[in-house]
């Protein structure tokens, strides 16, 4: 949980970069041209409260002080940081018995560079510096700054639409918008699921018929007794709700903050090594528990009343942590990058799982005498977790890689090892091996066959994914594999690869006389693949989409554009946004035309850039996403005449 409490803060980080100390020195930089791709750069500092600038060249224990950070890998440093300027020597309270030099007042450093390729007339650069002043000490700080360069060409790109109005050419697509909301419930039954799974874990399913019983047996009536237990259910319920409101509050700040955990590569492979962990933890290798003092403190506070039973629902929750943990981590971090709503609604089943049976046991208790006994089953549902975890983790180490482009979990890769993680977890059902908690003597019963069965016909069923035939689309799991078309094979059969470049659809649309159909999507976009594999395969959709000019714009594509297409770019809300990335254009892109942040999303255009319906998001229907595409189509044959 302290890693989880953690990420969290970093969100909030993310979203909200005033949180960090604003520096008390201002910087300004300039440039001089030497040679047709050669600069010098002159950085001024501005230090009216006299802090102690550390000479750049300073070494504390293997880090430099100061450094540049350049916008593109083929501008060579000629010549690093440097300064004419005069400092005083003195000794570090950090590091004992070594002299630095430091500027107390306005300081000079300069560096050359040399272009590579195309020089730009603006360029975004990083100047790494260290400061402080007596006990204070701050290394690593980070002046972003924009310098122009004489003779360089420009690297303006086209972001806003001119002449695009909210009003479409037909009205339609508004009706689809309900999805959403079957999407927030499928978000909660699956949040309910995984408390159901919590609930049938050693540390919770023990808890539910002494807790009732102690309820109804040590109150002054039975009335007051089963009044009790529901509120304890309640207060469960409210407690991992509450889970979700760090997120609402980081969403406020910055609402694309969902789209950048989803994407962050560091995030993501930090999220697999979690899961990772998680998993090992439901093997029975260790156990994953708070800190004792904190389940001791508010057992403490335990009492009769509301009060004492809220603490009584908390203590519940800390002391079941070694089993909802990693089930409650699964839930934050699959659902967090959909938006702080859609994580409340997963949260909302998760805690109704966990709260639900205290309040039905409590009003029934008769039904304590059906429930099952406590035995070797409970370890057997947590191994299945592991499992079920192993699998999940490689969802987000394969995030990583197609927002990066490593090239190192292709589809049939993952498939191959869901293969083997699926294989693995038969052989346990089937009793042949055993982890840790499992009894050795323990007869196999007829359920846990029969589940075996079934993992072994979904590990044949997702099978073809390692395959270059049409079965490799696997309709049922789409969404947590990579995209067809990020294949091992050089022409996977499921692969139709669009245009990827805005200006070069509308280009083609102008040439051909076609409608432009913009997919706003991702590489870890999950709905984006269901569209992909589940809708734009359907017949139906298929022959209306042929009458589009397809483009996909990633909005979470981490490869950084040549420096001469990089830009600062103001948007209509005051925000100077740098676009660095081919993601960071793209997502400006659809949040200043068409004021959205969500993947997918699909925008249909004239080959003038008129708008023709209303945009959609996840439309899971065919039919109605087909009703869609045709009334796009329709739209245009009223604008063509």
């Amino acid at each position: 949980m302290r890693i989880l409490s953690a990420i969290a803060c970093f969100f909030l980080l993310i979203g909200n970069p005033s949180v960090a100390q604003e520096s008390a020195i201002t910087w300004q930089v300039s440039s001089k041209r030497l040679s047709d791709k050669s600069y010098e750069l002159t950085f001024r500092a501005s230090n009216p409260q006299q802090w102690e600038i550390y000479h750049p060249s300073s070494d504390f224990d293997g880090i430099t002080a100061g450094s540049l950070q350049l916008p593109d890998s083929t501008i060579r440093i000629v010549s690093g940081l440097y300064t004419d300027d005069q400092g005083t020597s003195i000794s570090s309270q950090l590091f004992p018995g070594k002299q630095y030099t430091v500027f107390t007042n306005d300081l000079t450093l300069s560096a050359q560079i040399e272009f590579q390729g195309t020089v730009p007339r603006t360029m975004e650069i990083g100047l790494v510096y260290t400061y402080g002043k007596n006990e204070a000490f701050f290394p690593g700080e980070t002046a972003q700054l924009s310098v122009e360069l004489e003779g360089g060409s420009s690297n303006s790109t086209q972001i806003k639409i001119e002449g695009l109005t909210s009003s479409p050419v037909n009205s339609c697509g508004g009706e689809v918008s309900a999805e959403e909301k079957s999407s927030m419930l499928t978000i909660f039954l699956l949040g309910l699921l995984g408390g159901l799974f919590a609930l049938l874990t050693p540390c919770v399913f023990p808890m539910v018929p002494l807790t009732v019983s102690y309820f109804t047996k040590h109150s002054n009536d039975k009335k007051s007794g089963r009044r009790l237990a529901i509120l304890y259910g309640l207060f469960i319920f409210l407690i991992y709700v509450s889970f979700s409101i760090p997120f609402h509050l980081a969403g406020n700040v910055d609402p694309t903050i969902y789209n950048e955990i989803s994407t962050n590569v560091y995030l993501n492979v930090a999220f697999f090594l979690i899961f990772l962990f998680f998993a090992i933890s439901f093997f029975g290798y260790y156990e994953i528990t708070l800190p004792g003092g904190l389940a001791n403190s508010t057992n403490a506070r335990q009492g009769s009343g509301i009060i004492g039973v809220f603490f009584m629902a908390l203590t519940l929750a800390i002391v079941s942590f070694s089993c909802t943990g990693p089930i409650l981590g699964t839930l934050l971090v699959g659902t967090a990058t959909e938006g702080a709503w859609p994580l409340t609604a997963g949260l909302a089943g998760f805690g109704v799982a966990l709260g639900l049976p205290f309040g039905l046991f409590a009003l029934f208790p008769q039904w304590l005498n059906s429930l099952p006994k406590s035995g070797s089953w409970l370890n057997t549902v947590k191994v299945v977790l592991g499992f079920i975890e192993l699998a999940l983790a490689l969802k987000f180490l394969s995030n990583a890689d197609l927002v990066s482009h490593w090239s190192i979990i292709k589809r049939e890769i993952f498939f191959g090892v869901w293969v083997l993680i699926f294989l693995g977890l038969f052989i346990y059902l089937m009793g042949w091996i055993r982890f840790p908690h499992d009894n050795p003597n323990e007869k196999i019963g007829k359920p846990r066959k029969l589940l075996a069965l079934v993992v072994l016909l979904f590990t044949l069923y997702i099978s073809p994914g390692v395959t270059n035939s049409r079965m490799a689309n696997i309709s049922l799991v789409s969404g947590f594999p990579p995209p067809l078309c990020y294949s091992i094979y050089s022409n996977p059969v499921n692969c139709e690869e669009p245009l990827k470049d805005y200006a070069a659809a509308v280009e083609k649309a102008r040439k051909e006389n076609k409608p432009i159909l913009i997919d706003f999507t991702g590489w870890a976009c999950v709905n984006c693949r269901k569209m992909e594999e589940n809708v734009w395969t359907k017949p139906e959709v298929q022959k209306l989409m042929a009458d589009y000019i397809l483009v996909s714009l990633y909005v979470d594509d981490k490869k950084v554009l040549p420096v001469d297409q990089q830009f600062s770019y103001a948007t209509e809300a005051g925000a100077n946004v740098l676009v660095k990335t081919v993601g960071d254009k793209w997502s400006l892109f659809q949040t200043e035309n068409f004021n959205a942040t969500s993947q997918p999303w699909y925008v249909a255009l004239s080959p003038d850039e008129q708008l023709l319906t209303d945009p959609v998001g996840y439309v899971p229907d065919s039919k109605a996403y087909a009703a869609w595409l045709q009334c796009g189509l329709d739209a245009f044959k009223s604008v063509k005449k």
